[in-house]
């Protein structure tokens, strides 16, 4: 049903906003900008930075112009298992390192994408997905899993962050357009049934794509040195490790089949285990599985593995009531609805189903505070925006900020109830590239 806006109601809304007018907080708005204006000091007060059970942390990482936040994430969650069983609290990972296999093995499989879709119509929902996913850098806690386990980690110093894995867009760009123009080759290929020369030609691409990594990141070492002074002033050194042999010996005890991605999605069905196909990075790698499960199950095993020491990697929509400067993240923070006199209140659910919610970003729970009855009062985090946003690169979550805006938690098995574990070994329901978590 189509509507003409007329002059008439427009004067209607001018003198309804006559009425109820208020200059003193509309020239608030307009010099200060909306967020400021409506900032709600009163978080303050139940948001400091006292947490009765913590993880061992110190030093924060930066990500800084990228969207390697789920790498971040996962690299810090394994570098906290590292500083636990070395004594060596401030010890870091390159991330470089696993940008720079990411690449190759995203190219590879979207390759395979385009070839198996060549089928179908350029303009085809599923082909236009792929493409879109063409030389981006986002990504799930799986696809960081798949990188580590098939290509090790290594230090650092081992291979620094360069200015284009700091500032990925103009790498990105350059090869998103690469490869979708590779993609136009494929399909025409495949086409023509010239099934010798798609494969001829994928290798070619391929060798193009290490080359331009190459450049833009530099070549990932095969060996290393591991050389540093843990928290006690011990020096250790051990000569000549490779990525692999070096993941294999200092994570010994860690497992990543051990661990589940327990989703709170109100718009899927809960009780069900799903994939998602499109964002697998690594042919044979680590599939991307999300358990969905009522809000509490998270909380719970989150508390669970926090009290055992171990820091969380959770994904969540980061940007939603979040201040940088202060670190708060509280649904609270923002009286926007006060500011303009509306009601913009939605549920998880209809967050998801229209898009207003999404899973925007990846961060690691280092902390949480409970009261004698063992409520969560807060929740510390861990983020890799740097020192200057937060405290000291330090977040501090409200419980219901949890509940509306945290999305994911990567979670051992232990934490599971017994129908969770079998759930989370069953055939998983796939989902399309256009889902809400997708």
């Amino acid at each position: 049903m189509s509507h003409e806006l007329t002059f008439q109601e427009i004067e209607d809304f001018r003198n309804d906003f006559d009425n109820s007018r208020n200059d003193v907080v509309s020239r608030a708005a307009m010099r200060s900008g909306v967020l400021e204006a409506s900032f709600n000091p009163k978080v303050e007060e139940t948001l400091n930075d006292v947490f009765s059970v913590e993880v061992k942390t110190d030093n924060v990482t930066n990500q800084q112009q990228s969207g390697r936040c789920w790498l971040f994430a996962t690299l810090n969650t394994l570098r906290h298992y590292f500083g636990e069983k070395n004594n060596y609290k401030n010890f870091t990972l390159s991330q470089a390192y696993n940008f720079f296999w990411d690449k190759i093995e995203r190219a590879n499989i979207f390759y395979d994408m385009i070839i198996d879709t060549a089928d179908k119509p350029l303009d085809d929902r599923t082909v236009k997905a792929y493409l879109n996913f063409a030389g981006t850098d986002g990504g799930q806690w799986a696809m960081a899993a798949s990188l580590v386990k098939k290509y090790g980690v290594v230090p650092t110093n081992a291979m620094p962050e360069t200015f284009n894995t700091n500032h990925t867009s103009g790498f990105s760009d350059s090869l998103a357009r690469k490869e979708k123009k590779d993609a136009l080759v494929l399909r025409k290929l495949v086409n023509e049934g010239k099934l010798d020369e798609v494969e001829k030609k994928r290798k070619e691409f391929l060798s193009e794509v290490y080359r331009m990594t190459a450049i833009a990141v530099g070549e990932p070492p095969k060996s290393f040195d591991l050389e540093f002074r843990d928290d006690d002033k011990k020096l250790h050194l051990e000569k000549g490790l490779t990525p692999v042999q070096f993941f294999n010996e200092y994570w010994k005890d860690f497992d990543f089949s051990d661990y589940v991605c327990l989703t709170n999605a109100p718009d899927h069905e809960y009780g069900k285990l799903y994939s998602l196909p499109f964002e697998d990075n690594v042919e044979g790698g680590i599939p991307i599985t999300f358990l969905n499960v009522p809000m509490e199950y998270l909380k719970d095993a989150a508390i669970k593995q926090l009290k055992n020491g171990e820091s969380i990697w959770f994904g969540n929509d980061v940007l939603k009531e979040m201040d940088r400067k202060t670190g708060f993240l509280d649904d609270e923070l923002y009286k926007t609805d006060d500011l303009f006199n509306v009601d913009t209140k939605m549920s998880k659910k209809d967050r998801l189903a229209t898009g207003e919610g999404a899973v925007t970003h990846a961060m690691t729970l280092v902390g949480v505070d409970l009261d004698h009855e063992g409520d969560v009062r807060k929740w510390k985090v861990e983020n890799s925006w740097g020192e200057k946003s937060g405290r000291k690169g330090y977040f501090t979550m409200s419980d219901d900020w949890f509940n509306d805006y945290v999305y994911e938690v990567i979670v051992h098995k232990q934490y599971l109830t017994d129908e969770q574990r079998k759930l989370a070994d069953s055939t998983p329901t796939p989902l399309p590239a256009w889902d809400s978590l997708a």
